[in-house]
């Protein structure tokens, strides 16, 4: 059953502030508004095709922390990225994949990009995503 109080309220936001942190939602590979890659890697993405996702999903990261803080400027420093990838029972380089959205965040924020990271393999995403990033990032203080 759904109320008028539920039905008014968003299953989740693209990012939530808690103190000097910002924890940003799950990310999708999407770039114009399409997939970047679809399936699953190892099977029907190649592992370069997947790389290609996890810098889309890094730059959409960065983009709602730039939209949420006006400036990546304010960025005191990326705390942790966690990447999951969609993969076959037998492919292993989600590290390899992880590390180009971890390049992105690097190029782009320098210094302040360093972080923390999970990559772990699962067996599908939301729609059909070959690649998931979220990120926590710490804010600079004032």
């Amino acid at each position: 059953m759904t109320t008028s109080t539920t039905a008014a309220r968003k299953a989740f936001v693209p990012v939530r502030r808690s103190g000097n942190l910002l924890f940003v939602s799950g990310q999708l590979p999407l770039a114009g508004g399409e997939l970047v890659a679809t399936g699953i890697v190892g099977a029907t993405v190649t592992v370069d095709q997947a790389r290609e996702a996890a810098e889309a999903c890094a730059n959409n990261c960065l983009a709602v922390v730039e939209a949420e803080l006006g400036s990546l400027e304010n960025v005191d420093f990326v705390v942790k990225l966690n990447g999951y990838v969609a993969s076959a029972s037998d492919f292993t380089a989600q590290a390899a994949v992880m590390d180009a959205a971890s390049d992105v965040v690097l190029a782009r924020l320098g210094d302040a990009g360093e972080h923390a990271r999970l990559a772990i393999g699962v067996a599908s995403l939301p729609l059909g995503a070959a690649v998931e990033v979220e990120m926590i990032v710490a804010v600079k203080a004032g």
